[in-house]
């Protein structure tokens, strides 16, 4: 099983235990609504776009408002436990573009439950996230109003935010800055180090791409 196939697996898993109404870590979402979302991520292109361009927002979140009031919450996750549409003809596409998506979105309704821990990740899952994200950190940071430096334990540092200024240094594992750099720095398990203004600046960026 690939990495981005076990993630959906153990994510539909989750919602299938803990039901619709769920908190999550994406602002004012419900795990009905979070599973609306990849349904629609995936098997509506028409509506997909409006998760990245504004513009088109209003688009997708009527779409996305649609799918939850045709299907039940489990015939939803049901539809996301299967890929669907490019993802489903092609595994190749999955694993390159779905499993950071399925890591940050399960750790976006385990970490919004309480009493989590941060997961163990497969030491070539911990090797993949690190070298996607020392790609991706310029992108992932483009919006910090703070230098940033990403020091991955075990070794590897990647840069990226604002290029003058106050620098933070960011430490930990590469799962937990992956997390940090999809914008969920509060519930990172980080260690930080900077000036007092630069890292509460940093704290509170819209980060992600």
């Amino acid at each position: 099983m690939t990495h981005a196939r076990a993630e959906r697996a153990a994510l539909c898993d989750l919602l299938d235990r803990i039901g619709p109404d769920a908190p999550t870590l994406c602002t004012g979402w419900t795990t009905y609504d979070l599973a609306a979302h990849l349904v629609l991520r995936e098997r509506r292109p028409d509506a997909a776009a409006g998760i990245a361009l504004r513009p088109l927002a209003g688009y997708t979140a009527s779409v996305q408002n649609g799918l939850k009031a045709k299907h039940s919450f489990p015939e939803l996750v049901a539809m996301v436990r299967t890929p669907g549409g490019i993802y489903g003809l092609l595994p190749f596409a999955d694993e390159a573009v779905n499993t950071l998506e399925y890591l940050v979105h399960h750790e976006d309704v385990r970490r919004a439950q309480p009493g989590w821990e941060p997961r163990e990740l497969p030491a070539d899952l911990d090797q993949l996230i690190w070298k996607r994200l020392s790609v991706g950190a310029r992108l992932m940071l483009r919006r910090s109003p703070v230098g940033v430096i990403l020091h991955r334990l075990g070794g590897g540092v990647a840069i990226g935010g604002a290029q003058e200024g106050p620098k933070v240094e960011v430490t930990g594992k590469a799962g937990e800055l992956l997390l940090f750099c999809f914008g969920r720095q509060q519930h990172a398990r980080v260690d930080l180090t900077g000036d007092e203004d630069a890292v509460a600046r940093l704290l509170n960026a819209t980060l992600g791409v």
